[in-house]
């Protein structure tokens, strides 16, 4: 994507890039080391200042990567990236690092760009992108694989994010993402107003 179709989305709008339950590809990086991963459990949590939650696995690097840093991405991919989701969400970036020498990114031909906040890459194609900082909560990491975080900054692609609302019209290929398990993925559908319904 053209770097001219990224915008900033104010904080107190970011909850909107995730409320409809997309998949996320959590990125993290430390000491060198970056990864990526594919989280089907993400979600927003408030609104000022914004705050998420997303499972993540003991035996992810990119856990330890985002424990060690704390900081990550929450990159939100399109229908245009199934495959990357797929890749990225089933294999191993320390296996590809110790067998091969180099990251997910690189194994895979990624683009990324450097966000505003953070050190963690931010995936090129994407059609959101939020900044995380880590809210250190050790139990409900150890006991329920559960991380909290404050988002510190936010973008979007304009074509299907604008004005705080996601507009999917004419833009199939960047329908945001929703896994339904086994591999499988959703497209998110057609807007319906509610307000225009009536009893």
């Amino acid at each position: 994507m053209s770097v001219s179709h990224r915008r900033p989305v104010p904080l107190n709008k970011a909850y909107r890039l995730l409320n409809h339950g997309p998949t996320v590809l959590v990125s993290a990086a430390h000491d060198g080391q970056r990864n990526i991963m594919a989280a089907a459990w993400a979600m927003p949590l408030d609104f000022e200042p914004p705050k998420v939650a997303v499972v993540l696995d003991k035996s992810t690097w990119t856990r330890q990567l985002l424990e060690a840093s704390g900081t990550f991405v929450l990159n939100v991919p399109c229908a245009l990236q199934a495959d990357i989701v797929q890749t990225v969400g089933s294999t191993s970036g320390l296996q590809i690092s110790q067998a091969q020498g180099r990251d997910k990114f690189q194994a895979y031909g990624l683009q990324t760009f450097e966000g505003e906040q953070v050190q963690a890459p931010m995936l090129e194609g994407c059609v959101a992108w939020l900044e995380c900082r880590l809210l250190p909560e050790p139990h409900n990491h150890d006991r329920y694989d559960l991380f909290l975080a404050e988002v510190i900054a936010a973008q979007a692609d304009e074509r299907v994010f604008s004005d705080g609302r996601w507009h999917f019209d004419g833009q199939d290929g960047l329908r945001t993402l929703h896994h339904v398990a086994g591999g499988h993925f959703l497209k998110i559908g057609d807007p319906v107003d509610g307000k225009a319904l009536k009893a």
